[in-house]
């Protein structure tokens, strides 16, 4: 009898888990960059319409390939989300323009406010707090906003200034109408990432959680090591489980697990987030599957098996 109470509750316990996966990754959205050949028209099958794709900018290109960008996803049938990067801007008029073209041919309603990583700002944005205080989003119609956050620390800026920054553009949000929330840079280590959320929960800013999607080893050390990401990157090695795996590929499936069971609440997240890294067709079909809940809890092992998207 005794064997039976056990069975019972370990059922309860995987399909509470089970659950708490699903909540985490129901509302997904994902990034792309701006000149990936990315395959949009073989993603309308395997995600949601009106599913958000954020749209990032690399360093040195005009933003006029974002709005080409988002207006293809738009017409897609997905919501787009441009970057705007304050310190690549070179005036108050390009973001005007850069927003009223956005809004006008990509019907955008939410945008990604970053302060980008050049060491000199091209005009008169030093940050993203720099762009928000100017109004533009709010003149062409735009209230939702992100703004970056950092679990792993920031190479630039201290942790400090970082959350000051968080508090700044959570009250100017409130007193212009804006509806902000928080969108984390990657990393591969969920202990950061849950105790960074517990600091930043007094804001009352909704989270949405930065994650690698499906992609080879070299490929997201390359990134990490683009974008700052330090300290998890040991993590990301160690989960190699042989050779072959380091130069295939690796997937959150670890760190959604992780999360999922860390999490005192998977809801208290807004979602996750997948860098795709140019792969956006292979991020779109792991999302299916895990959402269609075609995964399993090896024995012995730390995160999923994801099955082939239905």
């Amino acid at each position: 009898m005794s064997s039976r109470v056990i069975d019972t509750t370990a059922a309860a316990d995987v399909s509470a888990e089970r659950q708490a996966i699903l909540s985490l990754v129901g509302g997904a959205s994902l990034e792309i960059c701006a000149r990936d050949a990315s395959d949009i028209a073989e993603c309308v099958g395997y995600l949601d319409p009106g599913t958000e794709i954020f749209v990032s900018l690399p360093d040195g290109q005009p933003y006029h390939g974002a709005v080409a960008m988002a207006a293809r996803l738009r017409r897609a049938g997905f919501r787009p989300v441009p970057h705007i990067t304050a310190r690549a801007l070179a005036s108050q008029s390009a973001l005007d323009d850069y927003v009223a073209r956005a809004v006008g041919e990509a019907q955008v309603e939410h945008v990604l406010v970053i302060g980008g990583d050049r060491d000199r700002p091209a005009g008169p944005f030093d940050s993203s707090l720099s762009v928000l205080c100017t109004g533009s989003l709010q003149k062409h119609g735009i209230r939702r906003v992100s703004v970056g956050g950092y679990p792993e620390g920031h190479p630039a800026i201290a942790a400090k200034a970082l959350h000051d920054a968080l508090l700044a553009k959570r009250e100017l949000g409130r007193q212009n109408g804006l509806e902000l929330q928080i969108v984390t840079q990657f990393c591969f280590d969920a202990a950061p990432i849950l105790a960074w959320s517990r600091r930043v929960r007094s804001l009352g800013l909704p989270v949405r959680i930065g994650l690698a999607g499906p992609a080879s080893i070299t490929t997201l050390l390359k990134f990490a090591a683009r974008c700052g990401i330090g300290n998890s990157v040991r993590v990301l090695k160690s989960r190699t489980d042989s050779i072959i795996r380091l130069i295939t590929e690796a997937g959150p499936e670890v760190l959604v697990r992780e999360l999922a069971r860390g999490a005192e609440d998977p809801l208290a997240f807004a979602g996750i987030h997948l860098y795709t890294f140019g792969g956006l067709l292979r991020s779109a079909r792991w999302l299916r599957a895990v959402r269609a809940g075609n995964f399993t809890f090896p024995p012995g092992q730390p995160g999923l098996r994801v099955g082939t998207a239905p």
